[in-house]
């Protein structure tokens, strides 16, 4: 038996299925039996019981043999499920391999073990989001290399980039983000087998040689230190999911703020109702963008208790083990739906380069300001030069002019005029390092995209 979990409308618009089956009720307890059964044919193959008896178990840890009522119901009255599920593997064993079920182990190692195997899955379904996201950003990228367009600073216009060169900066970010998931995807595939206080006695002399063998069995690395207590490890995947939907917040404020219709230089993709009002027929909301932003809104409220998870004290969590159960599921699940969302408009977003060039002049060439300044700056250094283009910005403000209309009389009146250049520089002349950014940044990507994404294990094998 089983409490229903309250409805959720963000889970039913921006759930991410693959997530959600690796943390489902079966797949949970079917990691804790591949733990059960790699225990017994760890044993087995080093004399600490009768390969017939592991046969048994094997068969016996299967989930169709598993009442879920029951399991639930055991679980609630004990406080864990581990004692309910084995004495349903053992009672589905004959007499002598019953006695054989949980050899020598406690609660916490299958269950951190099964824990441990759904991590690296998510790692895996992540890794490839990422992969795709990135792919994805990185055409964008390389498409929009040369489409100029404000870039901007406080939420005003700045100085002119490229959208090539603002996505790039994101696409990095996605980089860097695979980085961190490849590089504590073994620190997190680890096995647990230290028994109740973590030394493993139980186990007897064999218990490196059990443990060894059981990590090899389920693909894992062997843990030659016990984590029962150490929760860095829960707290680094929880980290990466959570910063992950940050990356994709990042990238759903941009869209949000782009789409803006003062603005309106990239959109999300389009069909019908796609975002739709209730009441005013003309409106296309930046939904998966929105979905992103409050996401990583939740995630950020649960990162929070990432830390106190690592309290534990002495050899067992008393009350902070109970807190992983929500926390690490749910977080695998949003970095999911936000990597979900975010593909979709990396993959299909609508890009107005002719409203990008039309906004920088949106404000009378003033965005042109610092570049006038650092081209007068040879003639009557940097200092004048700024109080010239800042008294002609002023002015064209004040006058409803363009920057270019006044400078010439602002110049004459400060007894300037001669040290204006012939032609002042454009935008398209003003985005510096824009092309090297974009060339760069898709470089490091397939660099990172060349590893291919993380290996899928078998980890569930009978």
């Amino acid at each position: 038996m089983s409490t229903a979990a309250p409805f959720s409308l963000l889970w039913q618009n921006a759930g991410d299925a693959a997530q959600a089956d690796i943390f489902s009720a079966d797949a949970t307890i079917e990691s804790w039996l591949a733990a059960e059964r790699a225990l017994a044919q760890a044993q087995a193959s080093v004399g600490v019981i009768e390969q017939s008896d592991a046969d048994a178990i094997v068969a016996a840890a299967q989930l169709d043999n598993i009442d879920r009522d029951q399991l639930w119901k055991d679980a609630k009255n004990v406080g864990y499920p581990i004692l309910g599920l084995v004495r349903q593997i053992s009672a589905h064993c004959p007499p002598g391999p019953d006695g054989r079920v949980h050899y020598g182990a406690t609660t916490q190692d299958i269950m951190d073990t099964g824990l441990a195997l759904q991590m690296t899955r998510s790692l895996q379904a992540i890794d490839a989001q990422l992969a795709r996201l990135g792919d994805a950003l990185a055409a964008r990228v390389q498409e929009y290399a040369d489409a100029v367009m404000p870039g901007r600073t406080h939420a005003q216009q700045a100085v002119p980039t490229t959208f090539g060169a603002t996505t790039a900066t994101l696409l990095d970010q996605v980089r860097r983000q695979r980085e961190r998931l490849q590089q504590a995807y073994d620190r997190i595939n680890v096995i647990s087998l230290y028994g109740a206080g973590g030394t493993n006695a139980a186990e007897g002399p064999k218990s490196t040689q059990t443990r060894a063998k059981m990590a090899e069995i389920l693909g894992m690395a062997d843990a030659e230190v016990p984590w029962h207590v150490d929760r860095d490890l829960l707290s680094e995947y929880g980290w990466i999911c959570s910063t992950i939907t940050g990356t994709c917040a990042k990238f759903g404020r941009n869209i949000v703020d782009l789409s803006r219709t003062e603005i309106g230089e990239v959109f999300e993709p389009y069909n019908s109702h796609r975002g739709a009002s209730s009441t005013m027929p003309q409106k296309v909301n930046p939904i998966s963008s929105e979905l992103m932003i409050g996401v990583a809104t939740v995630a950020g409220a649960l990162a929070s208790a990432l830390v106190r998870i690592q309290e534990s004290g002495h050899e067992r969590a008393a009350g902070e083990w109970q807190g992983e159960w929500f926390l690490v599921p749910n977080l695998g699940n949003l970095a999911g739906a936000a990597l979900g969302e975010a593909i979709v408009v990396a993959e299909q977003m609508r890009v107005d380069t002719e409203r990008m060039k039309a906004n920088l002049e949106l404000d009378g060439g003033l965005i042109m300001a610092e570049a006038m300044m650092i081209q007068l700056a040879p003639a009557m250094g940097r200092e004048h030069a700024h109080d010239l283009v800042y008294e002609a910005a002023t002015r064209a403000r004040t006058e409803g002019k363009t920057l270019n209309e006044v400078m010439p009389t602002v110049a004459e009146e400060q007894g300037k005029s001669d040290l204006l250049p012939e032609k002042l520089v454009t935008a398209a002349d003003y985005v510096g390092e824009a092309d090297h950014i974009v060339s760069r940044a898709v470089a490091q990507w397939d660099a990172v995209g060349a590893l291919g994404v993380l290996p899928g294990i078998d980890a569930l094998a009978r």
